[in-house]
């Protein structure tokens, strides 16, 4: 019994690192909040990516990256951000499937932030072809 008492010890122990992402702790971000693509012409698709910055002292881990509209695809890391690391949202816009004039477009991020989520915006002014 004590056997096993030691091992499971040895290994709950072991299991700790410093990079281990521990659930509750809160870190802060820093992110460009505009992504201005200009002008575009209808049907073109508009490539943004916001860089996003671990600005705290824990593992950043984004939660989900949600859209305000089917146009928009994401694609987000799915690794925690150490301390100090930066990393790239992506998102696509197809305005081909938008109306014609301005465009703004919000990206929503959820993470272990206070507040825990940040709101993007893609802003374009379509054109016709």
């Amino acid at each position: 019994m004590k056997l096993i008492i030691l091992i499971a010890g040895l290994f709950v122990f072991g299991a700790c690192t410093t990079d281990e992402v521990i659930v509750g702790n809160k870190t802060t971000i820093e992110v460009e909040k505009v992504f201005d693509a200009g002008e575009v012409i209808k049907g073109e698709k508009i490539n943004a990516k916001f860089v996003v910055k671990n600005t705290g002292k824990y593992p950043l881990v984004i939660a989900e990256v949600s859209p305000s509209c089917s146009c928009t695809v994401m694609e987000k890391p799915e690794e925690p951000i150490a301390p100090g690391e930066s990393t790239t949202i992506k998102a696509s816009v197809d305005t081909e499937k938008t109306g014609e004039g301005v465009l703004v477009k919000t990206v929503s991020i959820t993470s272990n932030t206070n507040p825990s989520t940040t709101v993007v915006r893609i802003e374009a002014t379509v054109v016709k072809k």
